[in-house]
């Protein structure tokens, strides 16, 4: 994948990196680790600046994070108390787990978007709940725009300054992206251990 990643930001330039970025966001399985830092390594041997391959990498991270925004209004708290009330038997859920997590983002949900921007995966998934929650959107692109700069500065800058290396940072970065999801997979699991532990405590009431 990361070949053909660097063959296409060869041949488009800006535009490929947008676009890259903009699906990175709706999957985020594509690395964005591999787009930024050899964005900023291409500003040593090309035409393309620091500025910008930030702003277009900037633009398209806004852009998919829009896309998933609209998905979670579509999702709004109501719909998925509605789809709970009908099929919550089965999801072994109840309206008012729907109704506590979106008080929890309607507390929290600033904080969530913003440093959930600088993580691997939560930097995607973070726009749906800010959907659904019915978090203002201005408020949400401000902090999304935010993130994603110092997100995508701080990469492209790095594979500036270390050139043709760019790839060992990719590594790096490859490690600090599986401990994250390890911590999420652990993370995971104990919120499944507490909520069946608690219906089961419920029960013998």
């Amino acid at each position: 994948m990361e070949h053909w990643i660097t063959e296409f930001m060869e041949s488009y330039g800006y535009f490929g990196i947008l676009l890259l970025i903009a699906i990175e966001n709706l999957f985020p399985p594509i690395p964005s680790e591999v787009i930024l830092t050899f964005g900023g390594f291409m500003t040593t041997t090309s035409d393309l600046t620091i500025f910008g391959v930030v702003l277009a990498s900037t633009l398209g991270s806004v852009f998919g994070a829009i896309l998933l925004y609209g998905v979670g209004r579509l999702l709004s708290a109501e719909r998925l108390e509605a789809i709970v009330v009908r099929y919550g038997a089965v999801l072994r859920l109840r309206p008012e787990d729907i109704r506590k997590a979106d008080a929890w983002f309607d507390r929290y949900g600033p904080w969530a978007v913003f440093f959930g921007r600088l993580v691997p995966l939560i930097r995607s998934l973070i726009s749906i709940p800010a959907g659904s929650s019915g978090m203002r959107f201005t408020t949400f692109l401000a902090l999304t725009t935010l993130g994603s700069l110092i997100w995508n500065t701080a990469l492209v800058g790095v594979g500036a300054a270390v050139g043709a290396s760019w790839d060992v940072i990719v590594h790096y970065m490859d490690v600090y992206s599986n401990i994250v999801y390890a911590l999420l997979a652990m993370g995971g699991i104990a919120a499944v251990v507490w909520y069946v532990r608690n219906r089961v405590l419920k029960g013998r009431k």
